[in-house]
């Protein structure tokens, strides 16, 4: 099912593992020289600048080949005419970025992605034009029109599986959220949806990875449990809306808490603690640095979404008491980790044992300056006027500050 051979992206994982011990001083010259000529891979690759270039640049290509075949062949077309060839579009570039592959061996190039991506785009606008032009969106026509998104899930999983594209899994978990919208109108009920379908595919998830323990796979299937776990905590917390987090493109989740019942309200209010734990205890467990991450962020948002579920009053200051809550806990696990046999405990360390955790450490550090302090401090209330009008005199020639 997988477009690459398992023993090219084996090859692939091993060179890249030879550059990050050579550049960290583990490897002499001579032992990374000779081991560099054992791992040679067919695959074309391609640094991240260059691919990301190749990337938008393909897009732009396909854009304006569709745009032209419109404006040459196509002078006023119906929308179920655009629908069909936004179709055929569609299995044109996705037979391309399977020809990419298969004949120039291209693997993360930014060429087969976009086409890929397209493949996607492509196929979710054909659907809509082509079947649900001229339908309106009633409540009979609800359980039809779920085929778009599911048609795009679909595409994306396979993609994701087939090519290894690892933002593919997230574009599918998108298309997912939309899906009980067009089969309920109760908010409560969508949210138990997504958060089903979620639960189903980590199950899926975690059963298909004890097969890939210590192979290739096992970073796509950690990355894809990590996903699953953040989607079911933002599917589960009813109150990330009421923060300044870039989470309102699910709509569902700017309710008011007055639309849902009690019973489920604070359900929800149990489970978002729940859930960090179980998260973290699943990712130490299999020693899973993006399970352990996750977990680590649905603590945190658990602690902020803790006042705006209880109806307290927040405050200017609670960032600060979260920054050092958070401090403080750092500095007790890195204390606890230290004092260990050879500053070990159970397989984990507080050394740095990779530059490279230094470098997401930095990343990791700039994003949570950049999102926190938004997210937490409330927005400013605005001043009551003044029910004099504020006048610039007062009786009797008086000044307005008298």
């Amino acid at each position: 099912m997988r477009i690459y051979s398992a023993a090219s992206e084996e090859t692939l994982r091993a060179r890249k593992q030879l550059k990050e011990w050579a550049g960290e001083a583990l490897l002499t010259q001579e032992q990374y020289q000779r081991l560099e000529q054992e791992t040679v891979s067919d695959l074309r690759t391609t640094n991240i600048f260059l691919r990301l270039v190749l990337f938008f640049f393909t897009l732009i290509i396909v854009g304006a080949a569709v745009g032209l075949f419109f404006v040459v062949f196509l002078s006023h077309p119906t929308e179920a005419t655009d629908g069909v060839f936004f179709l055929i579009f569609s299995v044109i570039c996705y037979a391309a970025a399977e020809f990419a592959v298969s004949h120039f061996c291209l693997y993360r190039y930014g060429i087969e992605e976009a086409l890929a991506v397209c493949s996607v785009g492509l196929l979710c606008l054909g659907m809509e034009l082509a079947l649900f032009n001229s339908r309106t969106y009633s409540s009979r026509s609800y359980g039809t029109e779920a085929l778009v998104p599911i048609a795009g899930a679909l595409l994306s999983l396979w993609i994701w599986r087939r090519f290894g594209l690892w933002y593919a899994f997230p574009a599918a978990m998108i298309f997912t959220v939309f899906l009980p919208r067009y089969w309920t109108s109760s908010y409560a009920i969508q949210h138990v949806l997504v958060t089903v379908f979620f639960a189903i595919g980590l199950i899926c998830v975690a059963a298909i990875r004890l097969r890939h323990c210590f192979d290739y796979l096992d970073d796509t299937y950690s990355l894809a449990e990590a996903f699953l776990w953040l989607g079911i905590y933002l599917a589960i917390n009813l109150k990330l809306a009421s923060l300044n987090l870039p989470v309102r493109w699910w709509m569902v989740g700017t309710r008011s808490s007055f639309e849902f019942a009690k019973p489920f309200y604070w359900s929800t209010w149990v489970l978002i603690w729940c859930l960090p734990p179980l998260v973290l205890a699943r990712g130490f467990r299999q020693k899973d640095r993006f399970v352990i991450a996750v977990g680590a962020i649905a603590a945190i948002l658990t602690l902020v979404a803790n006042k705006p579920y209880l109806g307290w009053q927040r405050h200017t200051w609670d960032p600060m008491f979260l920054g050092i809550l958070l401090t403080a806990i750092a500095l007790f696990f890195r204390r606890w980790l230290s004092r260990g046999a050879g500053g070990i405990r159970h397989g984990f360390t507080a050394a740095r044992l990779s530059e490279k955790e230094k470098h997401w450490i930095n990343v990791g550090a700039a994003v949570t300056g950049l999102v926190s302090p938004q997210a937490i401090t409330p927005a400013p209330q605005p001043s009551r006027p003044d029910p004099f009008g504020g006048g610039q005199t007062g009786g009797g020639g008086a000044g307005g500050h008298f």
